[in-house]
């Protein structure tokens, strides 16, 4: 069975490289510009889709003309705590030796009042078993977050250092689901189209 992700468009926040986490912030005029002028492959006509509840996410679904799509919980950003709204770079300098320490934890990376990686796998396991016992290919319009995690369940990368691959955010991004919800080491990435003017 296959899954199909697809980050939301960009915000602001995006813009000006702040963590957003779960504060839920729209897409900026250039987001909603973006994703109109782009289209879903046809190989996802009949996917059964599904969206983070934030308004980024939502907005994205929309925007691609999404019609029937299943808002699902589970699917909400990794939550960062108390660094939602924080520009990564400087947090890094005041934090220092403290963040570095934190940021070599890999999966167990977990900002102060937020939750790691490693939970976040944790809360999409009956999600993906649920897909697995539906048995259809699926999609879902989520966070940069969550296809990172997902990937790593995928490959086994422990999330220390840079990512095995280097991830077109504008893309989808597919992996394959086994009868029991294993995520299976075959990602590959698929461009979005452009729309005919």
């Amino acid at each position: 069975m296959k899954l199909a992700l697809l980050r939301h468009g960009i915000t602001d926040w995006n813009l000006e490289k702040r963590v957003q986490g779960r504060i839920d912030q729209p897409l900026c005029d250039l987001g909603r510009e973006q994703l109109a002028k782009l289209a879903l492959p046809r190989a996802l006509a009949n996917y059964r889709w599904y969206c983070s509840p934030l308004l980024r996410a939502r907005q994205s679904a929309e925007l691609l003309g999404l019609t029937d799509v299943v808002i699902e919980p589970t699917l909400i950003e990794m939550s960062w705590g108390d660094w939602e709204g924080e520009v990564l770079k400087p947090l890094r300098r005041k934090l220092g030796e403290e963040m570095r320490a934190n940021e070599r934890r890999g999966l167990d990376f977990c900002p102060p009042g937020g939750e790691s990686p490693r939970q976040v796998q944790l809360r999409l396991q009956p999600w993906l078993q649920k897909l697995a016992a539906a048995g259809n290919d699926s999609a879902a319009v989520v966070h940069k977050g969550i296809i990172r995690c997902i990937y790593a369940l995928a490959s086994g990368w422990d999330m220390r250092g840079e990512t095995p691959v280097d991830f077109a955010w504008d893309a989808i991004h597919q992996f394959e689901i086994s009868e029991d919800g294993e995520v299976l080491d075959r990602y590959r990435s698929i461009a979005l189209l452009l729309k005919c003017p």
